[in-house]
């Protein structure tokens, strides 16, 4: 990994903080089992640069820590974004890695409400699954497909040129 320099500290920093500030700020649809994470469609971030995987995964501790179950939500949730994170990365097509958060938030956080909260496991696990689905796939795709057209934007999060260049393969 390239040396961590002020710029890429700072980017990676501001992109926690909006993920914690997004979530935080609208706590009632942030946590539970009805989950709307708006903050989630960051998650695609993760599919340009391998940076925003750290900037998701320490988002999505901080923003955990002010869950009503954050004893658990810090750990587990976190897991679930960094699984996702790295996944998405990896993937080559956008609206395919927008599946990594959606299968992997129902399965770790439905278990997580099963286990610790005595919920439903299916519908623990397909109300988050759904919400994530709604978030990252039906909002967040358009959203980035949109944003990458955009030669500005594209500098701005210092996009990795073959995640640019196979744009035709993102869809």
């Amino acid at each position: 990994m390239k040396k961590l320099s002020a710029d890429r500290l700072v980017k990676i920093a501001v992109v926690a903080a909006i993920y914690v500030v997004l979530t935080v700020a609208i706590e009632p649809l942030s946590y539970g089992v009805i989950q709307f994470r708006f903050s989630e469609l960051l998650m695609l971030l993760c599919f340009y640069k391998l940076d925003y995987c750290i900037s998701l995964t320490l988002g999505c501790a901080i923003a955990n820590l002010f869950s009503p179950f954050a004893i658990i939500d810090v750990p587990f949730g976190t897991l679930a974004t960094l699984i996702s994170a790295i996944l998405i990365y990896k993937c080559n097509k956008l609206w395919l890695a927008s599946i990594f958060p959606t299968i992997l938030n129902g399965i770790i956080v439905g278990l997580e409400l099963n286990i610790f909260y005595d919920l439903p496991l299916w519908g623990s696990a397909l109300s988050v699954a759904c919400g994530e689905f709604v978030v990252v796939t039906l909002l967040g795709v358009p959203v980035f497909l949109a944003l990458q057209k955009n030669k500005l934007f594209v500098k701005t999060i210092g996009a990795d040129s073959k995640k640019v260049s196979i744009y035709k393969n993102a869809v």
